[in-house]
């Protein structure tokens, strides 16, 4: 992974990882542990999914740049109807307090891509190939060019 990949995955996943640990702390207040483990549920999910959905993008990126765009927008609804599945798949379990875990994927979720905008915003990535210019074409010369 280049290491302006590997940047941009640790500054959307840092703050994530923040507000979960926020979002436990609340959780456990005022649900007690069963909350508490809700909300840890729901913030490594939501940044396990984040960050492998990341990954894939970067990765189609690189070798199918065409499909950029298109696999951008299939990736982010597949990881939103995913997200759904799990809170509908938990909502009435014994495990954990189904409210706090809901919570948490969600604010986890709205972190991450908050955090990936700014990423994104922030990178000082070409948009050009500045070397494209030294290439060892020989320059097309006359009147045809």
């Amino acid at each position: 992974m280049p290491s302006h990949d590997a940047r941009n995955l640790l500054q959307c996943a840092v703050p994530t990882a923040a507000a979960g640990a926020v979002a436990v702390a609340v959780s456990g207040a005022v649900a007690g542990g069963k909350g508490a483990l809700g909300a840890a549920v729901g913030a490594v999910l939501a940044i396990l999914f984040m960050g492998v959905g990341l990954y894939v993008l970067q990765r189609t990126a690189k070798s199918l740049p065409q499909l950029f765009q298109a696999m951008g927008l299939m990736l982010y609804v597949a990881q939103l109807l995913l997200l759904m599945i799990f809170v509908a798949l938990f909502k009435d379990t014994s495990l954990f307090d189904p409210k706090a875990f809901a919570l948490s994927l969600v604010v986890a979720t709205v972190v991450w891509m908050g955090a990936q905008a700014r990423a994104h915003m922030k990178a000082k990535l070409f948009y050009v190939d500045p070397d494209s210019a030294k290439s060892d074409r020989p320059e097309k010369t006359g009147p045809s060019s």
